[in-house]
């Protein structure tokens, strides 16, 4: 494939799995998630890729390098490699986010449907 089109905000809505991989070039990936009420991504830190992630539904909070930002619709952040960061899901509801990696972090086509499923998968 030479390119991607989506209507990101329509497919990030519509998720409802933990992860979900859309698509995957040599130096990028685009990645859906869908976090439950008071659950996290975990503390992670990638050490060769930077981190885009951008939330469409929900509310909560990103941890990164030690400071605490506030995410809500619309918001975005950015996190460089190497630092330890987390997400974390503070709303009632189910918080629907998508992120770019580069360059890509998980093999192309990757659905984990649950946390445990992602976790086990890593482990």
């Amino acid at each position: 494939m030479k390119g991607f089109s989506v209507d990101l905000e329509q497919r990030t809505l519509e998720n409802e799995f933990f992860r979900q991989v859309l698509f995957t070039t040599e130096r990028s990936q685009l990645v859906l998630m869908a976090l439950q009420p008071s659950e996290n991504i975990g503390l992670e830190v990638h050490e060769g890729h930077d981190q885009f992630i951008r939330v469409e539904a929900g509310q909560g909070r990103a941890t990164i390098g030690g400071e605490e930002f506030a995410l809500a619709d619309g918001v975005a952040v950015v996190i460089p490699a190497g630092l330890e960061h987390d997400i974390i899901n503070g709303s009632e509801g189910v918080m629907k986010l998508y992120t770019l990696y580069t360059p890509p972090e998980h093999q192309d086509g990757t659905i984990h449907k649950t946390k445990a499923e992602a976790l086990a998968a890593h482990h």
